[in-house]
């Protein structure tokens, strides 16, 4: 038999079957449907969790509601400088913008008097350059120009509004000490269309960090956002996302068994990456062992082994020695793959069997901020710590109690 293994646990791929969504659906419908756009989404997790596949569920469901969708993928570089920004979301809106026309009556108003053809004018990209160089003012005032324009002339009679749909939001942020304030500027300026009556919606998704960069920039974003913070999943959905892509294949495929499925949902602990990665390996492997008539028995620690080379490793490869350290204490809290405080992991620093020192509290501290600097941590809204990585410290554990680490 020749079967295309139906479980795709690349970053970003949509699964065969979009389990345990609904409610984020819902709520993302329900923003559609605001005459005065009150509450842009944010979407936050951790890594693994499907922040970018449900982003991008949410786009059909956006355009089947009548509105133009604009997504792509931010990062560090976009946010430099304002300008900069600015010039990421003129390039972004043109694909939406290039399908429009300005009657010949409007084209002096955005700087073309001279020199012009007589004739309906495109708004492709070097049209909405000339038409944000035209206004004066600020980078943030050039680029709420640029967006008002563009929604002025948009066709109202078929288009409800336009989503800027940014992936990786939590790549940019503010550079005080170079006077640049992107992500201030990203702010300012949808809160003052919106308060314009322009129907132009932000949706960010990001790592948990995201929000309070947000916040720290304009304290007016927490008013701002409906924030929709994606779990692991339920085990009846985890169970659905690995049998509905079961129950569309042939019948001579020889299916999970049930004891096998238990087991994926209980080592993935619901996390969607995770439960694409060990079903893509147990099907081949279940594959391989119905064509020799042998029996269907998952190796789960071959596969957990598998997972930790590609999806673990490189991020421990991140610390130091020194902060290793400190992630193998993390590792040994019971509430390690939950949250911790930088007075949990001093204490049992002074528990734990090591030829090191124990670890004050001002010690635990510097050495949290440099791990959330290489982004295997972060610090919640609540003042504590948590792992940036689902399972984190299970992988940590398995490195200590093998001597890999």
């Amino acid at each position: 038999m020749s079967l295309s293994n139906p479980f795709k646990p690349g970053a970003g791929h949509p699964p065969p079957y979009l389990a345990g969504r609904d409610i984020e659906q819902r709520e993302f419908k329900k923003l559609l449907k605001q005459e005065t756009i009150l509450q842009n989404l944010i979407l936050t997790g951790l890594r693994g969790v499907g922040k970018t596949v449900l982003t991008d569920s949410l786009k059909p469901i956006a355009i089947e509601a009548g509105w133009a969708w604009i997504g792509t993928e931010l990062s560090e570089s976009a946010s430099l400088s304002e300008q900069q920004l600015a010039e990421r979301m003129l390039v972004d809106l043109s694909s939406y913008a290039s399908g429009l026309s300005v009657k010949v009556a409007d084209q002096e108003t955005i700087g073309f008097k001279k020199n012009h053809p007589s004739a309906d004018m495109f708004l492709n990209h070097a049209a909405l350059k000339a038409v944000f160089d035209g206004i004066p003012g600020l980078v943030k005032d050039k680029l709420q120009g640029t967006l008002e324009f563009v929604w002025r002339v948009a066709p109202k009679d078929r288009l409800r509004g336009i989503i800027f749909a940014y992936d990786e939001a939590q790549t940019i942020s503010d550079h005080a000490d170079k006077t640049q304030y992107p992500v201030a500027m990203l702010l300012d300026t949808f809160q003052s269309i919106q308060r314009k009556g322009v129907k132009i919606m932000l949706l960010l998704s990001g790592l948990p960090t995201l929000f309070p960069r947000l916040v720290e920039s304009r304290t007016f974003a927490e008013r701002m956002f409906r924030i929709l913070e994606l779990k692991k999943l339920m085990d009846d959905d985890a169970r659905k996302a690995i049998t509905v892509p079961l129950s569309a294949l042939p019948s001579d495929y020889p299916g999970f068994t049930k004891e096998s499925i238990d087991l994926i949902v209980q080592k993935s602990s619901g996390y969607p990456y995770f439960i694409q990665f060990i079903c893509r390996e147990v099907f081949d492997l279940f594959l391989a062992l119905s064509r020799e008539g042998r029996p269907l028995t998952v190796p789960i620690d071959t596969i957990i082994l598998r997972l930790d080379t590609d999806f673990f490793a490189g991020r421990w490869a991140r610390a130091t020695d020194r902060q290793r350290d400190i992630l193998r204490i993390i590792s040994e809290l019971p509430s390690c793959n939950d949250e911790f405080t930088v007075q949990e992991i001093s204490e049992k620093s002074k528990t734990i069997s090591t030829q090191l020192k124990p670890f004050s509290p001002s010690h635990v501290t510097q050495i949290l901020n440099s791990l959330s600097d290489r982004g295997l941590i972060y610090k919640n809204r609540h003042g504590k710590y948590v792992f940036a990585v689902p399972l984190f410290g299970d992988f940590i554990r398995r490195q200590t109690h093998s001597g890999a680490a």
